[in-house]
């Protein structure tokens, strides 16, 4: 798990150490460390600005890319938003392993169901639609709760990379896939049963 000083890093410790109990989890800050790993999980919270900065001050800029260019890979929060071009907050750079922007939720912003006024940041459990199959998904209803903490969302430009997707005011992306990495918006380690059992999937996931 890389620890780049932005991220919930115990909570999403506990919960993988929970699903694999057999499993070496180790939270590390060094690049060498990462590269030795099987299988790397990037979690993150804040903004998106802060985490490329501290990101790049660690030294783990590299590290990160080519564990998502080679091994199972896990991105949480922050960490799907880095994986794409741009984000809208701060005018952030990501890293450019996917093509597409992460964007603000436009405001005001109401439910399209009720007309209610939504606030922003989107704060709490919503329902996640199953865009395409995955071995992540494996155990999860479609619909399935997740827990949200976010202002910005990602917007994909490459098809097939939408995996999952959830409605708040828009259907907006909060899964993609492609290859070896999947990362998600919502926090999994904060999802009760469907986050563990994501995290178990990913524990056991060959790509």
């Amino acid at each position: 798990m890389v620890d780049y000083g932005m991220g919930n890093l115990r909570s999403v410790s506990k919960a993988i150490e929970h699903v694999a109990p057999h499993a070496q989890v180790q939270v590390s800050s060094d690049p060498a460390a990462i590269a030795l790993a099987e299988r790397v999980v990037v979690p993150g919270q804040g903004a998106m600005p802060d985490c490329m900065r501290e990101l790049d001050a660690r030294g783990l800029r590299g590290a990160v890319i080519d564990a998502a260019r080679s091994r199972p890979f896990l991105g949480i929060c922050i960490g799907l938003q880095m994986l794409f071009e741009r984000s809208e907050e701060g005018g952030a750079r990501g890293l450019g392993i996917l093509r597409g922007a992460v964007r603000r939720f436009p405001e005001p912003l109401a439910d399209r169901a009720t007309g209610a006024r939504l606030k922003v940041p989107h704060m709490g459990w919503n329902e996640v639609r199953q865009a395409a199959p995955h071995a992540l998904w494996q155990g999860i209803a479609d619909g399935a709760r997740f827990y949200f903490v976010h202002s910005y969302y990602a917007d994909e430009a490459e098809a097939g990379l939408r995996c999952g997707s959830a409605d708040y005011g828009l259907a907006f992306t909060c899964a993609v896939a492609r290859n070896n990495i999947f990362a998600v918006q919502f926090h999994p380690e904060k999802s009760q049963a469907a986050g563990l059992q994501l995290l178990s999937n990913f524990i056991h996931w060959q790509p």
